[in-house]
C-alpha cells in the first residue's frame, strides 16, 4: 500500500515551514461547528518567541466565536503554485501541478486585554511593511482605538506540522531545475492579466 502523500512530496523541516508562514501570511483558517466548517481567510504573523500563531478576527464574523477556549483549528497556508506541462521537461512526463501548501493543526485561545490587542495590531503592521516601512501605525491612531471594540485578538499553538513540498524533487536535476523556473515564470506571469480584469 503506497503511502500519501509521497514521501517525497513531504517537508518536515519546521524552519522551511516557518518561511512560507512568514512569506504567505494569508492563512485559511477552519473550524468545526455542529459537523459545519466555518472558513476564514485571514493573516497571521508566526510569534518567533514563542512559536504562536497571532491573529485578529472581526466580531461579527459567525467564526469568532470558535476562536478561544482551546478550540480545535485546521489552518492552511499556501504559497506558489502552477501547472507543469510535459513540455518543459527534458524526459517524457505527464501535466501535473506543482505548489506549497502547509496544513497546520492549532488550539485557539483568546486574548481579552485591548492593550495586547493594540500592541499586536502595530507588531502585525510593521511586519506587513516590510522591508521599507512605508506606513507606521501609531499607538494614539484614533481610528485604530475607534475600532478595537469591533476586533478580537487570538493566539493559535501549533498541534502538528504538515509541510506539502510538490516541486518535481522525482525528476532528474535537470527536469527540477525546469519546473522551478515555470514555477516563478508562471507566477509572476499570470498575476498581471488577471489583476487587469478584477480592476
Amino acid at each position: 500500500m503506497s503511502k500519501y502523500p509521497p514521501p517525497h512530496h513531504l517537508d518536515h523541516d519546521k524552519n522551511n515551514m516557518i518561511e512560507v508562514i512568514k512569506a504567505y501570511p494569508l492563512a485559511t483558517v477552519i473550524s468545526v461547528h455542529n459537523n459545519e466548517p466555518l472558513v476564514t481567510h485571514m493573516p497571521l504573523i508566526y510569534r518567533d518567541i514563542d512559536g504562536k500563531l497571532i491573529g485578529h478576527i472581526d466580531i461579527y464574523n459567525p467564526q469568532t466565536k470558535l476562536m478561544r477556549d482551546d478550540n480545535e483549528v485546521t489552518i492552511i497556508f499556501s504559497g506558489p503554485q502552477c501547472y507543469i506541462s510535459p513540455s518543459i521537461y527534458t524526459t517524457t512526463q505527464l501535466p501535473t501541478w506543482n505548489y506549497i501548501k502547509l496544513h497546520l493543526k492549532g488550539s485557539v485561545k483568546a486574548i481579552e486585554s485591548k492593550d495586547a490587542l493594540k500592541e499586536s495590531l502595530i507588531i502585525m503592521t510593521e511586519f506587513l511593511e516590510q522591508p521599507d516601512q512605508n506606513y507606521v501605525l501609531d499607538a494614539d491612531n484614533p481610528r485604530m482605538d475607534a475600532n478595537l471594540d469591533y476586533i478580537k485578538m487570538f493566539e493559535i499553538t501549533i498541534t502538528n506540522w504538515e509541510g506539502k513540498f510538490k516541486l518535481s524533487q522525482d525528476k532528474n536535476k535537470r527536469d527540477i531545475e525546469a519546473a522551478k523556473q515555470e514555477l516563478i515564470r508562471a507566477n509572476q506571469h499570470n498575476i498581471e492579466p488577471f489583476l487587469n480584469k478584477v480592476f
